[in-house]
């Protein structure tokens, strides 16, 4: 049986969907929530969470305790762009 990857746009799907659906409260999830819910390593996260932050597709919000994220409007609308492309290319047999 053949492993299947997730390709570096799934992760980013994950990650938004995990943000705008999952978060544990309105102030987002923390990076312990996200590492387990996208399944991605602390380092990859760290630096995909740094892209989409500077992107403007989520949103950072620091406190004494940590940091969280929550998805942005505009990562709303990536996401929904992002899903439709993702269903498109399915039907032909392509994997993004």
């Amino acid at each position: 049986m053949a492993a299947t990857y997730r390709t570096h746009m799934s992760i980013i799907g994950d990650i938004l969907a995990t943000t705008r659906d999952e978060a544990p409260d309105e102030s987002g999830a923390n990076v312990t929530y996200l590492i387990r819910k996208a399944n991605v390593s602390y380092g990859r996260l760290s630096k995909i969470l740094e892209m989409l932050v500077q992107q403007g597709l989520i949103e950072q919000t620091t406190s004494e305790r940590a940091c969280k994220y929550r998805i942005s409007e505009r990562g709303r609308e990536f996401l929904q762009a992002y899903r439709g492309f993702r269903e498109f290319a399915e039907s032909f047999g392509l994997r993004i």
